[in-house]
């Protein structure tokens, strides 16, 4: 999504079986809200296939790396470090701060935005190392209270892209859901718009007649 920049996701730490879904559910929030690539650590292969799975299935560009050194990746980026915790700074206090700090400001003068640079968002998963909290350039909070890193990450990125991931264009899809006030409609991907929406207008309306 992201030309001039790359947006990473990193989960740290995972508990084979106790995580699996939440850990799942940090890479499919990742593709779905704006990153580029998400990092998960090598035990969480399972994980890591339904990521991808999902996106050759619904489209991307979006990468999964499976990685055992955490703590190097954290230590060694090349970019701004954002660590997602409920202790951190509220995130809508730092929001802009941050958002200055990647390049995707709004300057005051035409020509005047901050030069891009890369990223990288960590997501705790077991408790993670007070070194993290000293090396990240943000330590951010969505509330200050105890709730799913799932939903801190979504919200964290929907403020980092000011919702402009919602409007993202998916390449290489097989497959796209049909917005629709009631109903469950999957197409393929190169079916027109228009035809879709129409064809499940009508098998709405065939339920309908038969109830």
């Amino acid at each position: 999504m992201n030309d001039a920049r790359e947006v990473v996701v990193l989960r740290y730490g995972h508990r084979p079986g106790r995580d699996d879904r939440m850990t799942t559910h940090v890479g499919l929030t990742a593709r779905a809200l704006g990153a580029d690539r998400v990092v998960l650590p090598d035990n969480a292969g399972q994980s890591a296939e339904t990521v991808r799975d999902i996106t050759d299935r619904f489209g991307g560009p979006f990468a999964v790396e499976l990685r055992d050194d955490q703590e190097a990746i954290v230590r060694d980026f090349e970019g701004v470090v954002v660590h997602l915790t409920m202790y951190g700074e509220r995130v809508q206090d730092v929001e802009a701060a941050v958002r200055e700090a990647v390049g995707l400001d709004e300057p005051a003068v035409v020509g005047e935005a901050s030069p891009p640079r890369d990223l990288l968002v960590v997501v705790g998963g077991e408790k993670v190392p007070w070194a993290l909290y000293e090396r990240a350039d943000f330590n951010v909070g969505v509330t200050n209270q105890p709730h799913s890193e799932v939903a801190g990450l979504a919200v964290f990125l929907d403020r980092l892209f000011a919702g402009a991931e919602l409007d993202r264009e998916w390449a290489d899809a097989d497959r796209r859901v049909v917005p629709e006030a009631t109903g469950k409609t999957v197409v393929d991907a190169d079916r027109d718009s228009a035809d879709a929406s129409a064809d499940a207008a009508g098998e709405s309306a065939e339920a309908d007649d038969r109830d």
